[in-house]
């Protein structure tokens, strides 16, 4: 009979148990970063400020932004999840609340919903996305909604406030564009501090561009200023 390698399999499985461990790791720690970030962000703003929640879901960083007293923009395209902010914040005299998804220009857009949303809207409502394909999006259906474009809502923002002194994105990958445009015009000026969740993993064909991305930016600016590691 031929010789076998029973440890074989079990090696492979210890492997890949090993590398889960460890990306669950280094999830934790940037977990851990960008919370120690925010509280930092927090003690900066005061009343009078400006910070700006794109992809607010159901509102716990907006929640944490408006007790400092500082004004906050939320906006959240997903009308499951709007609702919910809506019956949270609907009083607060410091929140003002956007029905609508946020991209490099103005419109209309058809907002894709994860696939388990059915079974798991608040689960799966944060994965709610302007793009295409993106894994495991229903591609085929889509809800109708408002895109404003942050090129003009960050240039009202400065007319209002004279610069915007904080902007969270989490808009799983209209961000993408939002930066490039940003950094071709310059608009980074314009804001103290910025955090971005970037979507790469969801998004293989932009891939390319997240990494020329990051590395424009990284040359640029420091990450207290443009931070794209938010989580």
């Amino acid at each position: 009979m031929p010789d076998t390698d029973d440890t074989a399999p079990a090696s492979a499985q210890t492997e890949a148990q090993a590398q889960k461990l460890i990306k669950r790791h280094e999830r934790n720690l940037r977990k851990a970063r960008a919370e120690g970030f925010l509280d930092g962000i927090l003690a900066m703003l005061r009343p009078g400020d400006l910070a700006l929640d794109l992809g607010a879901n159901m509102g716990e960083i907006t929640h944490v932004l408006a007790d400092t007293g500082a004004d906050v923009w939320a906006f959240e395209p997903d009308p499951w999840s709007f609702a919910r902010l809506s019956d949270r914040f609907g009083d607060r005299a410091n929140v003002t609340l956007f029905n609508a998804a946020v991209g490099a220009r103005a419109g209309s857009v058809s907002l894709k919903r994860a696939d388990n949303f059915d079974a798991n809207p608040e689960g799966a409502s944060v994965k709610s996305t302007i793009l295409q394909g993106g894994r495991s999006m229903d591609d085929d259906g889509g809800i109708d909604v408002p895109l404003l474009d942050f090129t003009q809502i960050l240039a009202d923002a400065c007319a209002r406030y004279g610069r915007v002194r904080f902007v969270k994105m989490d808009i799983e990958g209209a961000e993408l564009e939002i930066l490039e445009t940003m950094d071709d015009r310059d608009l980074f000026d314009h804001v103290d501090c910025l955090v971005a969740e970037t979507h790469e993993n969801k998004f293989k064909a932009l891939r390319p561009r997240f990494r020329a991305l990051r590395a424009a930016l990284g040359e640029k600016y420091p990450p207290p200023r443009v931070n794209l590691d938010w989580i």
